[in-house]
């Protein structure tokens, strides 16, 4: 996909994160001391679009911010990783999106609370997207993001929770990849084949869902297929199915076959998983070994 100034435009969240290990997580009043405080930048759609711009990518994000410290490290993070921040609405005297987790040693489960923008959401009118071969959004501002949506060419979208803006993009996406939670609420039970026939019955041409250590599902063509995970020593999977959205979007900007794709967002999914925080384990593309076969 090439003549475009932008081989990727995203809308949606940027966060900045504070990640801490613990060795369990506390009970109702209890404490627990952790370790290996870790800050980064995070979102769903600001990690995709940074991890693009490491693999070579010309990528511009679109969010919110405020005028505080965090909104600086969020604008300078991307910019750094050469991603265009010039979308990038800043809140005068509001806060930008802040996120606690708590990963457990061992596991690398995550407990994570967090706070959005206390600013108020981009508007439709103050979203100039740019010309890009994919639009990415995660639907947490769906008035602009369908709008956007309805003038790109290819429309992918991270689903992490069954939301107004999620379910609205269901009409307008051509790639849908949801979250093991999304897909179990969507058909209420665990069964993520479901979940990708009713995806596409909605218009997607491809779906899939994320399994976490079980791996991946997606239905595409006249086909559903399963691929395993990349085996790794988990050290925190905060940022995990970020990384593989943006293995997705790489895929099909380099035109591979669905399978490749999948299975490339599933290893970059994995190496990711073997540092802390959600950017610091991303792996080089040319690292990559090669396909399996799902």
């Amino acid at each position: 996909m090439t003549g475009r100034p932008f081989d990727v435009f995203g809308l949606g969240q940027c966060a900045y994160d504070r990640v801490l290990r613990v060795p369990r997580f506390p009970g109702p009043h209890g404490k627990v001391e952790g370790t290996d405080l870790t800050e980064q930048c995070g979102g769903p759609v600001a990690t995709a679009l940074w991890t693009l711009a490491l693999w070579g990518r010309r990528v511009a994000f679109s969010g919110v911010v405020g005028d505080d410290e965090a909104g600086s490290h969020i604008h300078q993070d991307l910019a750094d990783a050469g991603v265009d921040v010039s979308g990038l609405l800043v809140r005068p005297g509001e806060r930008s999106q802040e996120a606690f987790v708590a990963v457990e040693q061992g596991t690398g489960e995550r407990r994570i609370t967090w706070q959005r923008p206390t600013g108020r959401p981009p508007a439709p009118d103050e979203i100039d997207a740019p010309e890009a071969s994919v639009f990415l959004t995660d639907g947490l501002y769906a008035e602009p993001a369908v709008a956007c949506a309805r003038a790109s060419p290819l429309v992918v979208v991270d689903a992490g929770t069954l939301r107004e803006g999620t379910e609205a993009l269901l009409d307008h996406a051509d790639v849908f990849v949801a979250s093991e939670v999304f897909a179990r609420t969507l058909v209420g039970r665990d069964d993520p084949r479901e979940a990708c026939l009713r995806i596409r019955e909605r218009g997607a041409e491809v779906a899939a869902v994320t399994l976490g250590a079980r791996g991946w599902v997606a239905s595409f063509h006249d086909r559903t297929v399963e691929g395993p995970a990349w085996p790794v020593e988990v050290v925190d999977t905060t940022g995990c199915g970020d990384v593989f959205h943006a293995g997705v979007v790489e895929g099909l900007l380099a035109g591979w076959p669905h399978e490749r794709t999948l299975d490339f967002a599933a290893w970059a999914a994995a190496r990711c998983a073997t540092r802390m925080g959600g950017r610091a384990g991303v792996p080089p593309q040319d690292a990559y070994p090669g396909p399996r076969t799902p």
